[in-house]
């Protein structure tokens, strides 16, 4: 099989090192990939949201699997594209229709959706930016802390949670002028839920399904969860308290409702659901739907997976999931995200990094980089991804933390409190 990647991050330098593994791939190209996918595979220098190249792209390099890492082009349509292209309707495509891409494209026709097929979720009102009173009469309605959602994608920064009203209000404003673009124009607030949060990754072939390890993933930028949220600062798979009882709730009281209402809404679906869950006293609640897999939760979800993932694909594209069975490591699986100086608000770019050797035991993910003038420098805000698999999560974050001291380029941070938090949960 011939496979094509779309993106250029962690998550989609994760996927290609596991797909690079499997004896049923003969070529195996990214687009545009980075410096750590060119290892494992061949980048396409492709602007994901050309669809008429990545279409081309596909015939030329005759691709059987296409798997679309980042959302943007699923919210815009690159699947049905394909199916309506009779010269590229074979290719199968990982990754959910358009329709099924609004989970993640709106908070509010995901809250609707969750709603209409009984999914336990928080309780929520939506507003146009021409209802500011409105929206301020329902925020006052509601116990602090006060969550504001902007409706539409916005790189993962457009949730502001706040524990005044003062500050909430402005937020509200900041978000009906524009803060986000055309995503903010329309805001979801919700009712906190008190809790501890995990990520739950399904692969759905439209009917059946897998369920993928769960993580936890870490937002904020500062140590104890301070500061400012960003795209993700680390992650932990598996998560302590996801024991059979909480993940068998998970099954009966969310996926199975997921999937049997994308079939009951008549919704194309073949690909990852990311169900992002807070544990409430013991009960799931889904705070928000991603269509793809999460970044830094790839990092340590896709490592744990035993089986050939280049086959869990195919068979995701044939509607065949039905009966698969799937192997997953014992392994305490760890990341460590290395991000820029200024990051999430202004960084430079351009800093050579080093250190980047192949390490034993560490797995290095590459999230923002590029080669300039024979060197890999660094070109985002979420750099590097330092995963590490060991008995314990003390020594898989030692070893993740270890490498971290080694690589090194100007201005660098890393949260040292990642996975502390569920050191005393069972």
């Amino acid at each position: 099989m011939n496979f094509l990647i779309l993106g250029s991050g962690g998550r989609e330098h994760a996927i290609a090192w596991k797909l690079s593994q499997s004896p049923t791939i003969n070529k195996l190209y990214i687009a545009p990939g980075n410096p750590g996918t060119a290892k494992v595979g061949t980048n396409l220098d492709i602007e994901i949201l050309d669809f008429a190249s990545v279409k081309q792209a596909c015939i030329d390099h005759q691709i059987d699997i296409l798997f679309v890492g980042p959302e943007e082009p699923l919210v815009k349509g690159i699947h049905d594209s394909f199916i309506e292209d009779p010269r590229v309707n074979n290719t199968k495509v990982i990754g959910p229709s358009k329709d099924g891409a609004m989970l993640e494209g709106s908070k509010d026709f995901a809250k609707a959706f969750m709603h209409r097929h009984d999914i336990p979720t928080a309780r929520y009102k939506t507003f146009n930016s021409d209802q500011l009173s409105k929206a301020k009469q329902f925020l006052r309605e509601l116990k602090p802390p006060y969550v504001l959602k902007a409706d539409g994608l916005a790189a993962g920064k457009g949730v502001v949670i706040s524990e005044k009203i003062e500050e909430a209000e402005g937020c509200l404003k900041e978000f009906f002028c524009g803060k986000f673009g055309e995503a903010s124009k329309k805001v979801v607030i919700e009712e906190f839920l008190k809790g501890i949060e995990l990520s739950v990754f399904v692969l759905t072939d439209g009917n059946s399904y897998v369920i993928l390890p769960e993580a936890k993933d870490y937002k904020r930028i500062g140590e104890g969860d301070t500061g400012l949220n960003t795209g993700g600062m680390g992650a932990i798979s598996p998560v302590p308290f996801a024991d059979p009882e909480f993940m068998y709730k998970v099954e009966q009281q969310i996926i199975k409702p997921t999937i049997n209402g994308l079939i009951k809404d008549s919704i194309l679906y073949k690909g990852i659901i990311f169900i992002g869950l807070m544990n409430v006293e013991g009960n799931p609640f889904v705070i928000e739907y991603n269509v793809r897999m999460g970044d830094p939760e790839t990092e340590v979800v896709i490592p744990r997976i035993e089986n050939d993932l280049a086959e869990l694909f195919k068979l995701t594209g044939e509607g065949k999931l039905a009966g698969y069975k799937l192997k997953t490591s014992s392994k305490i699986a760890s990341t460590i995200i290395m991000v820029s100086g200024g990051y999430p608000e202004a960084y430079e770019k351009g800093k050579p990094i080093t250190g980047l050797v192949d390490y034993p035991d560490v797995l290095v993910f590459h999230s923002g980089t590029k080669m300039e003038n024979d060197s890999v420098v660094t070109s985002g805000g979420r750099v590097l991804a330092l995963t590490t698999l060991s008995e314990t999560m003390d020594e898989s974050l030692a070893k993740s933390y270890n490498v971290a001291n080694l690589i090194n380029f100007e201005g660098k941070y890393y949260r040292k409190d990642i996975g502390k938090d569920l050191k005393h949960l069972k």
